[in-house]
């Protein structure tokens, strides 16, 4: 089984940012990716074709689990 940590924000151009952080840690808060994602934000951090990343708009933890058929 594996863990990712998608941020997604918003950009100046209206569109979508996602950024994956594969196997975060188990006891990570929401303050934690709070934290994170507005640094991002306030030291512009990335650029995207559609602008500046300019507001948090979700994060959440993806796990997926792979079933070897053969």
């Amino acid at each position: 089984m594996t863990k990712k940590l998608l941020m997604i924000f918003k950009t100046a151009g209206g569109k979508t940012f996602t950024m994956n952080v594969d196997e975060p840690k188990d006891e990570l808060t929401e303050a934690e990716v709070r934290t994170v994602m507005d640094t991002i934000i306030a030291d512009n951090i990335f650029n995207t074709s559609s602008g500046d990343v300019v507001e948090v708009k979700s994060a959440g933890i993806v796990t997926t689990a792979e079933e070897i058929l053969i």
